[in-house]
């Protein structure tokens, strides 16, 4: 049974860093890139960060290009983001999913197959 569960939420201030984790069971972690979205209240769930399957390729969202860094531990099965310099606007539930590959719409959560529940970060002073 496939599984991915998030954790490193939590509240932090504006300017703070939090790291992301999402570990994975179930299938061969190796072989799927992993994506980052993120969801607040009333918008639609969007593309934060994708890599690649050997860590070969990173993709950023412009909003958090040069604050958050991906990155995956294959040996462990898990994925990283790490967030620095959070802003208020990065208030939103984290979800990590799987594909294939990141390719050029990496950002749009059709083709991701398997998700986790999500975990919670608020940015508020």
């Amino acid at each position: 049974q496939v599984q991915l569960v998030e954790s490193g939420g939590g509240l932090v201030q504006p300017g703070g860093s939090l790291r992301l984790s999402c570990t994975a069971s179930g299938f061969t972690f190796g072989y799927y890139a992993i994506g980052w979205f993120r969801q607040a209240p009333g918008w639609e769930r969007e593309g934060v960060s994708c890599i690649s399957t050997t860590s070969g390729s990173t993709y950023y969202a412009d909003s958090v290009k040069g604050r958050f860094t991906i990155s995956r531990d294959n040996a462990n099965n898990t994925v990283y983001l790490q967030m620095n310099s959070l802003q208020a606007e990065d208030t939103a539930v984290y979800y990590c999913a799987t594909d294939n590959w990141c390719g050029t719409s990496w950002w749009d959560r059709v083709g991701y197959d398997h998700w986790g529940q999500g975990t919670q970060v608020t940015v508020s002073s």
